[in-house]
């Protein structure tokens, strides 16, 4: 049933649908409409589940680790700083191989202190063992949350997942989401019943010390288990289009690449603007593509190649910088040539930290400078004015 309505809460009730036994969180901005409306909607009998108030992020997280060593499917959510305050946890809970998934709203990281978009969130976790899937727009952050909880439960990955959706751009902002019934998503995700789990009538030992005989083999594990969510991360995509009539990208999307010079790399929402300054510059001539990464760990470095391998120019478009490294992304990218006899020519471009705004004219801008090409400003100068016309229009009505 196609809704009209705010990302934050598309999600809720995705969550909701996707039946997890425990939810634990704390608000804070921009994550605080998905708890508020889960809170509600326990409130009003929709939701079955327990919901823990906690303190703090390290509490939810906590709770969610106790939650999901017990046999249960859990949930939370959080951003930024929460992110960081349940850091521990995370690394704790991916060595643990626990399967959770975790709704990250993208937004920068203090100092100074700003709650507003970028990715220096989750990139600060890329490291943790947490499977990592960004989200265009709020149908496809829906959607992943079906996704997300079939290939976090599966027995060869047992890792879990965070799921990333621009704060603000996504989950303050309302769109039209198609969301399923509750026996399409019954029949596409069924209950989890773990293999592994803390049972008084069969003692097992989660998390117990480990020294130097064994710490590389657990860890050694740990990495194979992400080397096995390239197959499950595949196979629940494909099962998901075939169920839901929704296709995406498995590990990266495309778009206008057939016979691109110039191809943009980027993730997130900032896709959508990207898109929209491609069909300009077609329209202008200028041969250029797009390359979405949807799946960013494990970071699919052969769809990677395969895609770039042919073209000219590489633009990346990182919404977070490794300070004294830069872009991210970017560096993700170039590692991914390694040993290839065909490397494109790769730049990379740190914008919209902190919120600031990504234009079509940003995007045109990079091109024009990188690639050489010679971009018609004031088209695209009118564009970006008429968009920003249109939103302040609407900040009227609120």
């Amino acid at each position: 049933m196609k809704k009209y309505i705010e990302g934050s809460m598309a999600v809720a009730e995705a969550v909701v649908l996707c039946k997890p036994q425990v939810i634990s969180a704390y608000p804070i901005t921009p994550q605080t409409h998905i708890v508020e409306d889960l809170s509600q909607m326990q409130a009003d009998g929709e939701f079955k589940g327990q919901f823990v108030n906690v303190e703090s992020e390290f509490s939810a997280a906590s709770v969610c680790l106790g939650a999901v060593a017990t046999g249960a499917r859990a949930y939370t959510a959080t951003t930024a700083q929460g992110l960081l305050l349940m850091s521990e946890v995370l690394f704790n809970m991916a060595g643990m191989r626990l399967p959770l998934v975790l709704t990250c709203a993208n937004r920068a990281i203090s100092a100074p202190i700003n709650i507003w978009t970028d990715h220096s969130d989750a990139m600060a976790l890329r490291d943790s063992g947490f499977i990592q899937l960004y989200a265009e727009n709020n149908q496809e952050a829906a959607d992943l949350h079906y996704q997300a909880y079939k290939i976090t439960e599966d027995d060869s990955v047992r890792l879990p997942v965070m799921v990333n959706m621009d704060g603000f751009l996504l989950t303050h902002s309302f769109e039209p989401v198609d969301m399923p019934t509750q026996q399409e998503v019954d029949e596409f995700l069924p209950p989890y019943k773990p293999n592994h789990y803390l049972d008084v009538k069969r003692p097992i030992t989660f998390g117990s010390m480990v020294g130097e005989d064994g710490y590389m083999e657990v860890r050694h594990n740990l990495e194979e288990a992400m080397k096995n969510s390239f197959a499950v991360i595949e196979r629940v995509t494909k099962e998901f289009e075939k169920k839901f009539g929704r296709k995406f990208g498995i590990f990266i999307d495309t778009y206008k690449m057939e016979d691109a010079e110039t191809v943009i790399v980027a993730m997130g929402s900032v896709i959508g603007t990207i898109k929209e300054a491609v069909d300009l510059m077609r329209a202008n001539g200028i041969k250029v593509g797009v390359m979405k990464v949807r799946t960013f760990r494990p970071f699919p470095k052969q769809a990677v190649v395969d895609c770039l391998k042919n073209i000219k120019n590489v633009i990346v478009i990182d919404r977070a910088s490794s300070v004294g490294s830069g872009g991210i992304l970017a560096t993700e990218v170039r590692a991914a040539f390694y040993g290839n006899t065909t490397v494109p020519k790769v730049n990379s471009y740190i914008v919209g930290l902190g919120g600031r705004d990504i234009t079509i004219k940003t995007i045109t801008d990079i091109v024009g400078n990188f690639a050489n090409v010679k971009v018609q400003d004031s088209q695209f100068v009118e564009l970006d004015h008429k968009y920003m016309q249109a939103g302040d229009e609407y900040l009227k009505t609120i």
